[in-house]
């Protein structure tokens, strides 16, 4: 079948099980392409999917006709790969850091990698500062923001940032001399 929009969510409202599963089948590589942006491995990206699908489908009731699906489903799973990240957060120490940051020369390289390869990359950070890179540089949340969801300071935000990136500088670095050697 094939459903509009509209009548996957009407029907979702009503809790039919087909109308939820014809949604999640529709949707379930737009969740996942947003999930492993933010998980290390696939099994990960699939547990924030299949959460962010139970919260959609649990929240549905207030879902307003007037707003994007793909919004409201990349927020869910915005937000679900940040609860995730909480959840399964180690015990950490808090940086007590000046805002000193260091400043970079940018790498203009990005266009010689593909996308696996950039997400591979990527999936080389530590959790915190790719979580900290995704939300500031892809999701385009402020510090303050990052600090209030993360429960980090501002001054944390922005050296994962810092060390997100300089380790991203390196890594494509070391990349493209291994390309460059083949």
């Amino acid at each position: 079948m094939n459903w509009s929009d509209e009548e996957l969510i009407a029907g979702c409202k009503r809790r039919s099980a087909k109308h939820e599963e014809f949604f999640f089948k529709k949707y379930y590589g737009y969740v996942m392409g947003i999930s492993l942006s933010y998980a290390k491995d696939r099994d990960l990206a699939k547990e924030i999917v299949n959460d962010s699908f139970l919260k959609f489908f649990g929240s549905i009731k207030n879902f307003d006709e007037f707003q994007s699906v793909k919004s409201w489903l990349r927020r869910i799973t915005v937000n679900t790969s940040i609860d995730f990240y909480r959840k399964n957060k180690k015990i950490r120490e808090q940086l007590e850091i000046n805002e000193q940051t260091e400043v970079f020369h940018e790498v203009n390289a990005i266009g010689n990698l593909a996308y696996e390869d950039l997400i591979a990359l990527l999936n080389q950070l530590p959790d915190d500062q790719k979580l900290v890179f995704n939300l500031y540089e892809v999701e385009g949340y402020s510090h303050k923001e990052i600090a209030g969801r993360l429960k980090i300071t501002e001054s944390s935000s922005r050296v994962y940032l810092a060390r997100a990136k300089a380790k991203l500088r390196e890594l494509v670095h070391t990349h493209l001399k291994e390309y460059a050697g083949r």
